[in-house]
């Protein structure tokens, strides 16, 4: 069982656990394959989304502005067709208009009468900034891929974001919809973690790579996690608990 009464501060993955992108990659990538006569189903785009970003964010730190538009690149290596430049740009520029799941604004608000609230995030410091006034808190701390040279699941990432915060790593609860991305790092490092199983066409994984690991606690939504944070009650992870 999670004690929330012994965190200081939550710490939140913001893209897919604040934002519903799922919704804005779908959106983005359903329209380019379609304009060069290719389909496939949510599920199938969500899964190569998830290994072409992954791919792309190894090796040397590159923006990830760049890393969005080599995931198209790739979509097209993948179905035999060569994207425009319209298209190549198309994915990150519509990151700002990923909106917050339903349940996001209410819960930070709430969770924010108690903790201080951190975003750790696989973004560019202008990408987070469209989307900072969506979820309408103030956080106490914002750590981007970009700030860290890294991306999560990166340990580098996770360091400077402990760096900041200035508390002990067993005083930190780490919240995300990724296990991959999330909570396998975060463990390795004491924090305790939050798998948001948020719904997906690609259900237990998502848009991301899959991975095995066991989260503290395991939620469907930011709104359940809020309740048995402010009740100072939890339960333990279901036993579905790796994605």
């Amino acid at each position: 069982m999670l004690d929330f009464g012994r965190f200081e501060i939550l710490t939140f993955d913001c893209y897919g656990t604040l934002i519903a992108w799922e919704d804005g990659i779908l959106s983005c990538l359903r329209p380019i394959l379609a304009a060069h006569g290719k389909e496939a189903d949510d599920a199938t785009i969500l899964k190569l989304y998830g290994d072409f970003e992954a791919a792309a964010e190894q090796g040397p730190y590159r923006r990830y502005r760049e890393v969005l538009q080599s995931v198209v690149i790739q979509f097209g290596k993948q179905f035999s067709f060569t994207p425009t430049e319209e298209q190549i740009h198309a994915l990150p520029d519509s990151l700002a208009t990923w909106k917050p799941w339903p349940d996001t604004v209410a819960a930070l608000r709430e969770l924010k009468n108690r903790f201080r609230l951190a975003i750790i995030s696989n973004v560019d410091d202008d990408l987070f900034a469209r989307t900072r006034p969506l979820l309408e808190v103030k956080f106490d701390c914002i750590i981007t891929a970009q700030q860290a040279q890294a991306y999560k699941p990166s340990l580098k990432i996770f360091d400077l974001a402990l760096s900041r915060i200035g508390v002990p790593a067993h005083c930190v609860l780490h919240v995300g919809q990724s296990i991959y991305h999330d909570v396998i790092p975060a463990r390795s490092l004491g924090l305790a973690t939050v798998w948001v199983n948020r719904p997906s066409p690609r259900k237990g994984v998502g848009a991301v790579k899959l991975a095995e690991g066991r989260p503290d606690m395991e939620v469907a939504s930011l709104a359940e996690l809020a309740e048995a944070a402010v009740s100072g009650q939890s339960r333990l992870v279901r036993p579905s608990g790796s994605g």
